[in-house]
């Protein structure tokens, strides 16, 4: 008997439990990167394409293209007027892929801004939210993966999209499974008390399911391909989530409505809006998020087609799509970070289901897809050091045979985000040298072998300077500007801010701590981006999700050495000229406000304060949609349940030990590999006298050892209380 999918206890007297439904096994070949995909005879151009791509592509690389040969000719006229110099070409090389970037940004924002004034974005997959509610017709699995995380949280939040759906009349075409990769033994025995209570408060033991990995190999995207080779050949589609989403019953049903509808159709990504911000550094994120996030999105989905880009959550994919193509691989290469498992393996998935000529688009037009943001800007460097290594992989994926071009886009976009902040370091400091030369290299006025009249003086143009950096910055902060303008069209997006006054003021409050935070983070990903190519591993922990209060004394810890960095360059800026002091006044401002500006930022207090002003407030906030309602009344449940030591929480409730058994794989078989702490644990259960003494001799490794053997766990119930 497979007891990862039926269990049963001994004792008839004992409760029965079907954690998992039968297993409906699909092929999930791993995918040769080197070799030809097989497409089944699909056409190279799917039906969904948007019949002006071709032009659409044209103008965001056009635009980009021109203003960035603009810039770089004028910035040429600032550092080498009179000739080129080895510095002035290093600048000048650094400045052309710089602005190229901010360029490329603002051209796929100007589409957008078209695209969403015109209320495009999604229908031509036939998704109209206006429309009646479509029926269904096939089978969706909504799958939450979690590690490690808060599973009263978790279970929270999906309850709150399980009682939506059901809402909708068609919560008969969804299963949900908690797919655990939890290593910690308390917060394991926890989620499954949690997954008892989510069946109980339900009444669905048929729909609701629950299963743990023992053997956690290849983190998120082996925890999504281990269900899919299991059960995914009884789904059509499937529902990713992350520990934080929460999705619109409405939303998910008019999707898989339009893959149902749609067959050439692999995936359909949403655009989750970022909410329950408090802090201030959250409320910053989720501003500039619904604000600036629509007309970034419907300007990718505009030149991307049917070719975009998948984030890893709130997005539904055709299981046959991609259990066919998305395989992962492991890198050959032997050094990290460019070898073994794929980190960032959604941009890849999507790469690969596209090179199978599966068409994937983004419906930024749908709303009701939420996410929520780090509480801090030391929280979301945590989660960006992790990103940051597996972008930087892609290095070895962007040769994949027939892979598309704009696929390969994609992830020199995705390593791009990464490089700029070295690149960006690079500048300053040659900027400085440039300057340094000008102050110690004697000057040659009279060049050449002819005789002149007029001396060639070697300078830099300061009125040009200027002129370079106002384009530079109209360039960088147009798409806001864009976006502001576009909420003049959206009359809820504009009362949901507050009304256009305090909309723009908070634009103003968003772009001036955005500015300040900007410097910061620069050192925080170049330092991420050189101890990844030194081979040190970003590891795999729990992202914290909830706010908690940071001490003075951790971010003096961590952000001493950026403003002791900002000083150093302030002294070297006014020793070279206090001009160039002035110049980089923005960015050293930034490094030496690094500690309050951290400390401030991850202040509930502060973000409170700035809501009860009005400003950085979003219309979900002003009207809460029905999800986050729902959310809200079920955080609010379990907001005083805490995660208890593992064996305590077993021995309250008969149930639970049932479920717990029925979830264990098979007793170790003799020639099996030996696990030392499960030994030691058996030794110290052997000699302690009640339950209470083997709480507290057990390490974590051994508890978690106890906990994967029935015999243990019996052995354990039987001591004195």
């Amino acid at each position: 008997m497979n007891t990862d999918d039926l269990s049963q206890s001994q004792n008839t007297d004992k409760p029965v439990f079907v954690v998992l439904p039968p297993e409906t096994p699909i092929d999930m070949p791993i995918q040769n990167l080197q070799a030809n995909p097989n497409v089944h005879g699909r056409p190279k151009q799917p039906v969904t394409q948007a019949s002006n791509i071709v032009l659409r592509r044209l103008f965001v690389f056009i635009v980009s293209i021109a203003l960035t040969a603009y810039a770089s000719y004028e910035m040429n006229l600032v550092f080498n007027s009179y000739g080129m110099t080895a510095l002035g070409l290093i600048i000048l090389v650094i400045f052309t892929i710089l602005f190229f970037w901010i360029a490329f940004s603002f051209a796929s924002s100007l589409g957008g801004f078209v695209e969403q004034l015109s209320k495009g974005g999604g229908l031509s997959l036939g998704i109209n939210p206006k429309d009646p509610l479509p029926s269904l017709q096939k089978k969706t699995a909504v799958l939450m993966p979690t590690y490690n995380e808060d599973p009263h949280r978790v279970l929270a939040g999906l309850k709150a999209i399980y009682d939506s759906i059901q809402a909708t009349g068609q919560g008969q075409h969804f299963d949900f499974f908690i797919l655990s990769d939890t290593t910690n033994p308390d917060v394991w025995v926890e989620e499954e008390a949690a997954f008892l209570r989510f069946r109980q408060q339900t009444g669905d033991d048929n729909h609701i399911f629950y299963r743990r990995r023992f053997k956690n190999t290849d983190r998120k995207a082996g925890n999504l391909a281990d269900w899919v080779r299991r059960f995914g050949g009884g789904y059509d589609h499937m529902l990713s989530l992350d520990a934080d989403s929460l999705m619109e019953g409405d939303t998910v049903v008019r999707i898989c409505a339009a893959m149902e509808a749609n067959e050439g159709v692999g995936l359909i990504q949403t655009l989750p809006v970022i909410v329950n911000g408090t802090t201030l550094f959250a409320r910053l994120q989720q501003f500039a998020g619904r604000v600036y996030g629509p007309t970034i999105a419907y300007g990718i989905a505009w030149w991307h087609g049917s070719e975009s880009n998948y984030w890893g959550h709130n997005a539904v994919i055709r299981i046959k799509a991609f259990a066919e193509q998305a395989g992962m691989p492991h890198l050959p290469s032997a050094r990290k970070p460019f070898g073994g498992m794929i980190m960032s393996h959604d941009f890849v998935e999507a790469a690969l289901m596209r090179r199978g000529r599966w068409a994937i688009h983004m419906v930024p037009a749908l709303q009701g897809s939420y996410e929520e943001s780090p509480p801090s800007l030391t929280d979301i460097a945590v989660r960006d050091r992790r990103w940051c290594q597996g972008n930087l992989q892609h290095i070895m994926v962007i040769p994949t045979k027939k892979l598309s071009w704009i696929s390969r886009i994609h992830m020199l976009t995705g390593i791009g985000a990464y490089v700029m902040s070295p690149l960006w370091l690079l500048s300053l400091l040659v900027g400085i040298m440039v300057s340094l030369q000008a102050l110690f290299v004697k000057p040659e006025y009279f060049t050449g072998t002819d005789r002149v009249l007029f001396p060639n003086w070697p300078q830099v143009d300061p009125v040009l300077a200027k002129y370079v950096f106002i384009l530079t910055m109209l360039v960088l902060l147009a798409p806001k500007f864009l976006a502001w303008i576009a909420m003049f069209f959206n009359p809820e997006l504009r009362k949901g801010c507050g009304g256009s006054i305090k909309a723009l003021s908070s634009i103003f409050l968003e772009t001036l701590i955005g500015g300040l935070i900007a410097p910061i983070a620069m050192l925080i990903q170049t330092t991420a981006v050189m101890s990844i190519l030194l081979g040190y591993d970003s590891g795999w922990n729990a992202q914290r999700r909830d706010v908690g209060f940071i001490p003075i004394k951790d971010v003096v810890r961590d952000y001493w050495r950026h403003t002791a960095f900002g000083i150093l360059m302030g002294v070297c800026a006014w020793e070279v000229s206090p001009s160039l002091f002035f110049w980089m006044t923005p960015v050293l401002l930034g490094l030496l406000l690094a500690i309050p500006l951290v400390w401030i930022t991850s202040s509930q207090r502060f973000g409170a304060f700035c809501m009860k002003i009005g400003l950085l407030i979003i219309p979900e906030e002003t009207a809460r949609p029905d999800i986050l309602r729902r959310d809200r009344i079920e955080k609010r449940r379990v907001m005083d349940m805490e995660v208890q030591d593992a064996f305590s929480t077993l021995v309250k409730d008969p149930h639970l030990v049932a479920l717990h058994m029925s979830c264990l794989p098979p007793e170790r078989q003799k020639g099996e590999p030996i696990n030392p702490h499960y030994l030691v644990g058996m030794v110290k259960l052997n000699e302690v006298d009640n339950q209470d003494q083997a709480m507290q001799v057990m390490t974590h490794d051994e508890k978690s050892a106890l906990l994967s053997s029935r015999k243990a766990i019996e052995k354990f119930l039987n001591l004195p209380v």
